[in-house]
């Protein structure tokens, strides 16, 4: 789960607007895009325009956009084209590569140096879109501790940060995923994900989620939604009305808890 990670105040918008995704002060991306971006992911495909530094210039390319921390402490605009074949981390086998390039398997845990004699465990995706392995630390993936107002377990939170499926009694189904701009999938067009923090408990709305990884979901079934999601959105709500369906993601608002 992610949560806002910038302010819409801090867009690098000049460099938004010379690859043609603002003009004169205005974003010309839809609000799941910008959702991604503000929360630290990568957005879907998008068509750039004018791309140039001091070697080549390009007229237009579709490619997907992300954000860092520069070294001036700001965000950054980072650009991720679509590759004509995937560059391999030197960690993974060849046949590790290949199933997640053939999409046999959503993810593999590698364990690899940390290089200060330590090891740690990372999640190895891969977005068919652009032909690239996406590689996240597994401790730095952060699980919600609600899901439709039921707590995780620790084991739940172990599995979601590992990329595995969580079920929870509702029948909820989900799982993170690097590569979806949601950040997560899920057997069910929409859930409310919360997270503790200092002041108090902070509630994530995502809809449109798209299905698990290579599974079919009943549309019927999917548009469901449980008494426990109702009474998380209740709560989401009270402190961040939703005015129209064209959110995607509405980024958390905080709640105290009891």
């Amino acid at each position: 789960m992610h949560l806002v990670k910038f302010k819409q105040s801090e867009l690098p918008m000049d460099d938004l607007e010379t690859i043609g995704l603002a003009a004169e002060g205005r974003l010309l991306i839809k609000d799941d895009d910008l959702n991604a971006l503000l929360s630290g992911r990568r957005s879907s495909l998008l068509r750039l325009e004018n791309l140039k530094d001091d070697r080549i210039r390009i007229a237009a390319m579709e490619a997907k956009v992300s954000l860092r921390v520069n070294e001036q402490g700001k965000p950054g605009l980072l650009i991720h084209p679509v590759y004509h074949k995937p560059s391999t981390p030197d960690f993974l086998e060849d046949d590790e590569a290949e199933l997640l390039e053939k999409g046999e398997v959503a993810n593999l845990q590698k364990v690899v140096s940390d290089g200060m004699g330590g090891k740690k465990e990372l999640l190895v995706e891969y977005d068919p879109e652009t032909r690239e392995f996406i590689v996240s630390d597994t401790d730095l993936v952060q699980a919600p501790d609600m899901v439709n107002n039921e707590r995780l377990t620790p084991a739940q939170k172990e599995r979601y940060r590992k990329g595995k499926e969580v079920e929870i009694e509702d029948h909820t189904k989900f799982s993170y995923s690097a590569v979806d701009k949601h950040g997560m999938r899920a057997n069910k067009m929409a859930l409310i994900a919360s997270i503790l923090m200092d002041a108090g408990m902070s509630y994530v709305l995502y809809k449109g989620l798209n299905a698990l990884f290579n599974r079919k979901r009943d549309p019927e079934d999917s548009a469901k939604l449980s008494p426990g999601y109702h009474q998380a959105f209740e709560y989401f709500q009270a402190d961040n009305p939703v005015k129209d369906n064209r959110h995607i993601q509405v980024d958390a608002k905080r709640r105290s808890f009891r």
